[in-house]
């Protein structure tokens, strides 16, 4: 069984059982989360496609980490010019134990 979730603007396939990383969510490491925004659940046998969202589907889960991405490193340059912008960015995340899908 697996489920398509929205969140952080973003679609993610997750199976139970699964850890996924999302867009940071409030909540505590240990925490339980759901996830309401589910657009597609597929079983063994069926599948249901949501218009937009499935009707009463969730999935749930446990917050195993809160956490930031590794550093990237933004550098604009304009050759001739004189231009130079070096900029650094770490984004966070928080890590999810998908620990079932309800449909």
């Amino acid at each position: 069984m697996y489920a398509v979730v929205r969140t952080g603007g973003k679609q993610l396939r997750v199976e139970p059982g699964e850890r996924v990383r999302v867009e940071k969510l409030p909540g505590d490491v240990g925490g339980r989360v759901e996830l309401d925004d589910v657009l597609l659940v597929a079983g063994e046998d069926a599948v249901q496609i949501g218009t937009p969202l499935v009707v009463g589907a969730k999935v749930t889960g446990t917050i195993t980490a809160q956490a930031r991405h590794p550093k990237i490193t933004v550098f604009k340059m304009k050759r001739r010019k004189g231009y130079r912008r070096k900029q650094g960015h770490r984004q966070d995340y928080t890590e999810i134990q998908v620990d079932k899908i309800e449909s």
